[in-house]
């Protein structure tokens, strides 16, 4: 059975204005989504975005966790480097208190300078803090105490309560758009999330990098695949409401040298009706399912986060959002397990 869930981005540009309007926004998506069949519910973590990209999604996810019963709680992802690993042990394993054990903590190393600035990290530091940290949460989440002498961080006997629900620990999902980081998700993580914008050839090749990674380290590879998609009345319709708001992002990723672009010499090669096939999950729910399933066999994933807001472009708008979550809980997640 192939699973969906939704990443939202928390964003109003240009300013970050009404970021509580935005939040009830996500909140009420979250509680829709768990209605019509969604298996997830995960945000994002950025610092200093003007257009108020929110910092703590673990914050938000509580909030979400406190108005829906099945939906998994998670990140993706959490900027482990930013952090302190004790710190970010105890949020979680409070996150699993306050949704009966439903949380995914997926991580990444980072790329944004104005992250690593605001709270004084030296960027260059971030893989080595980064390993360190997952190390450190292993040890806590065992719920006995534990020492750690390390590089970055100092740790003496000191034990993580309340124990984690879920056993023998919450999973950690390791973001990962590179070589480096594919095989360093099947080192240490649970699972990988990949990339949203990199065609399918591109993707498939990469989850094979993660999958002999994880086997080589004795662990059980699971694909996690984030997707731009969108499921409309025909491709036309997607491309009228979605078109515009993906290659705003995609505009984007590749003025900051994202490696999913490399194939466009300009932003006039950004146009949605050339570049959706084998990139973009799009068009009417029989083409979605059928979709979905070639991906699921391309690359092996059977779960599936869909990126419908952009925090770029703050758009579509939320009743968009809203009837597209209906649609995907009628016409596509029903079908994806025949």
């Amino acid at each position: 059975m192939i699973k969906l869930g939704l990443y939202s981005s928390i964003a109003n540009p240009p300013r970050g204005d009404d970021m509580d309007r935005c939040v009830a926004e996500t909140i009420a998506e979250a509680e829709l989504a768990e209605a019509c069949g969604f298996h997830g519910f995960f945000f994002g973590e950025h610092h200093q975005d003007q257009d108020g990209f929110l910092p703590s999604p673990l914050v938000v996810g509580s909030a979400v966790a406190a108005r829906t019963k099945t939906l998994q709680i998670g990140t993706s992802v959490l900027l482990l480097p930013l952090h302190h690993p004790l710190r970010v042990a105890e949020d979680v394993v409070t996150l699993e208190a306050v949704s009966g054990g439903r949380v995914a903590l997926g991580v990444g190393i980072g790329y944004q300078d104005a992250d690593f600035r605001a709270l004084g990290i030296e960027k260059k530091h971030r893989v080595g803090r980064f390993e360190e940290a997952i190390e450190i949460l292993k040890k806590a989440w065992t719920g006995e105490p534990f020492t750690h002498k390390g590089r970055h961080f100092d740790i003496e006997d000191v034990r993580v309560t309340p124990r984690p629900i879920q056993q023998p620990r919450p999973p950690i999902w390791v973001g990962a758009w590179v070589p480096a980081a594919l095989e360093r998700a099947g080192r240490i993580g649970d699972a990988v999330v990949m990339s949203p914008s990199w065609p399918l050839r591109e993707s498939a090749a990469a989850a094979e990098i993660y999958r002999k990674a994880a086997i080589a380290a004795g662990n059980e590879p699971q694909v996690v695949m984030m997707r731009d998609a969108w499921v409309a009345d025909s491709l036309e319709d997607a491309a009228r409401v979605y078109g515009p708001e993906v290659m705003d992002a995609y505009k984007y990723y590749s003025r900051n040298g994202a490696n999913a672009f490399d194939e466009f010499s300009s932003e006039d090669d950004f146009q949605f009706e050339q570049i959706w096939k084998d990139r973009i999950i799009t068009g009417d729910s029989e083409t979605c399912v059928a979709e979905f399933k070639r991906w699921s066999e391309a690359t092996g994933s059977t779960y599936f986060l869909l990126r419908l807001r952009h925090a770029h472009s703050g758009g579509p708008p939320h009743n968009e959002i809203m009837a597209t979550i209906e649609r995907f809980g009628k016409d596509v997640i029903p079908y994806l397990g025949d």
